[in-house]
């Protein structure tokens, strides 16, 4: 679907990302410079840069690619549990799992893990991250290891949301060189 828009004198000197994260926030601004430097958008027909600067009168069109419909399935990935209760899971996030479903990684993540866990388990997960991200309240590279905080209600996932938001969570990173 191509989307176009004319800048206005009030929407400039911007870099092309930050004015399409204003105009799409259902985009993120990873997403929209994945796309721009995918040559999806253009500047007065024109491939170009996420830094590029806009100025009024620019004609911005871009083609976001329809959305395949996601269906995930619960995977017997093996979990390394380190703490549950009703509302909350930690486990030790093995270094190589990519966290959550992408393109290129739609399988063997550990959202596909979680969901056989709860399937098994008949346990809850917070809605509130949506179908990729369910009970997420934070990430880690896939090729880092570490402690990950899972939410198994929506009122468990707001609070640490907030806390980690706050920095009221406090992160360890030890690294071997």
């Amino acid at each position: 679907m191509v989307t176009e828009f004319v800048v206005t004198a009030g929407e400039q000197p911007k870099r092309l990302d930050v004015f399409l994260v204003n105009r799409e926030p259902n985009l993120s601004r990873s997403a929209l410079q994945r796309l721009i430097g995918q040559g999806r958008v253009r500047i007065n027909g024109q491939v170009v840069k996420p830094s590029q600067k806009i100025k009024p009168g620019d004609n911005i069109a871009f083609d976001i690619p329809k959305a395949e419909p996601l269906e995930l399935k619960g995977e017997a990935i093996p979990l390394e549990i380190l703490y549950e209760d009703d509302v909350l899971l930690l486990l030790n996030k093995p270094s190589g799992l990519v966290v959550h479903p992408a393109p290129g990684h739609w399988a063997g993540t550990l959202v596909n893990a979680l969901l056989h866990h709860f399937q098994t388990s008949g346990g809850t997960v917070s809605t509130i991250g949506g179908k990729e991200r369910p009970g997420l309240v934070h990430r880690l590279d896939k090729d880092t290891s570490g402690v990950m905080v899972i939410a198994k209600t929506d009122q468990a996932h707001r609070a640490l949301s907030a806390q980690f938001k706050l920095h009221t969570i406090t992160r360890v990173y030890e690294a071997l060189i």
